[in-house]
């Protein structure tokens, strides 16, 4: 990557990690003309989190603030800018939510919320058996479907913004981590050991490591939590080919199962809270993914071919964080995107580069039911 450092000691916007928060918020202020510099402490970008995600669009998962924002996103994923990426970003798939006759209750409760726009609508049995046909008899008394979820091609989406990001000027340092963050005046001071950087505005992208940052920056935290997810790649049954077949989701989100070029790709939906760190898959978890999926479909895993877990991290409504600190002067937060980050990127980095820059929030995020309040530390009501 190129040296930003020796040659640019001075930047508009410092962004600490260029995952696709990072990536996605530095290719937006970069492309507003302001001198941009992304910090990825690991030698890749997108290595943690990002470069481990399984994403699904989908108008129907997060609460009412990650729902809107992915509203706003489709537009984006649909008709991106010319040249950001090679191939569509997003490909069909859709998805089917199910429930057990003990889970009707919420599975009514959550169509009553979401449904039944974009033709989402209730199932019954044997439709979801029909749509999903590995799903036993015995185990399914009902399902919402979301015709229109779709795959998310993340490499591409991920690299279509560090490509924008590039292509308007910005720069990026790897093997970069902050080990200090002091301000002098209107100025940053950002050091990595063996060099300093300087920039107006520190945008705080780090993922699980944010509430670290903070720290250094001399702001209280937001309390997010870090929470390790599993996923398991398995055959598919002998002869069969699940590529028509939509994602399976538990309505509880006690497991999914996703089609996964010609395999399956399974997990338990955990939420283990963990410390910051490069996230490995548990053997009890892995275990606990089995039984579940074999409970519920008419699957025998006998092997697994791939295992791996990655952190997806979370503020106590489970809702991002994208403004200035209250206390901190020039210290931008954007984290605590959880487990919608993906599918909710395109948006939440217009707002939060808005949000930077000092400018309203756009209109059609707004419109979307977006408001500034909402991504603001403040609701959050924790103490410094």
């Amino acid at each position: 990557m190129i040296d930003a450092a020796s040659r640019h000691p001075h930047f508009d916007i410092a962004v600490i990690g260029a995952g696709i928060a990072g990536a996605s918020i530095a290719a937006e202020l970069a492309a507003a003309g302001r001198h941009v510099l992304l910090l990825e402490r690991e030698s890749q970008p997108g290595y943690h989190t990002t470069g481990r995600s399984a994403a699904l669009f989908t108008e129907t998962y997060g609460p009412p603030t990650i729902r809107a924002l992915s509203r706003a996103s489709a537009r984006f994923f649909d008709h991106p800018p010319a040249g950001f990426c090679a191939n569509p970003i997003l490909s069909e798939r859709g998805v089917l939510m199910i429930a057990r006759a003990d889970q009707m209750e919420s599975l009514e409760a959550h169509f009553a919320a979401v449904g039944p726009n974009n033709g989402v609508h209730l199932v019954g049995p044997a439709e979801a058996r029909e749509r999903a046909p590995l799903l036993r008899a015995d185990y399914v008394a009902g399902g919402m479907v979301e015709p229109g979820a779709r795959d998310i091609d993340v490499h591409g989406l991920h690299h279509g913004y560090l490509k924008a990001f590039r292509a308007a000027g910005g720069e990026m340092l790897t093997n970069a981590t902050v080990r200090d963050l002091s301000r002098s005046g209107t100025v940053w001071s950002i050091d990595l050991g063996q060099r300093t950087i300087h920039a107006d505005v520190v945008v705080n992208a780090a993922g699980a490591w944010a509430d670290e940052i903070a720290a250094l920056a001399g702001a209280a935290p937001i309390h997010l939590v870090p929470k390790r997810r599993t996923a398991v790649i398995v055959a598919a049954p002998k002869g069969i080919d699940p590529s028509p077949w939509p994602m399976v989701v538990d309505i509880d989100e006690g497991f999914y199962m996703k089609p996964d070029a010609g395999r399956l790709l399974i997990s338990p939906a955990d939420e283990t809270p963990s410390p910051p760190c490069d996230a490995q898959p548990d053997e009890y978890d892995v275990a606990v993914c089995v039984d579940r999926i074999e409970t519920a479909f008419d699957v025998s895993v006998r092997s697994i071919e791939n295992k791996w877990a990655g952190l997806r991290s979370f503020v106590a409504d489970k809702t991002p964080v994208a403004c200035y600190d209250p206390a901190v002067a020039g210290f931008f937060w954007l984290a605590g995107q959880g487990g919608y980050g993906i599918q909710s990127a395109p948006a939440l980095a217009r707002s939060a580069a808005a949000l930077v820059e000092g400018r309203q929030l756009p209109p059609d995020i707004a419109d979307e039911g977006v408001a500034e309040a909402d991504l603001a530390v403040a609701r959050l009501d924790i103490a410094a």
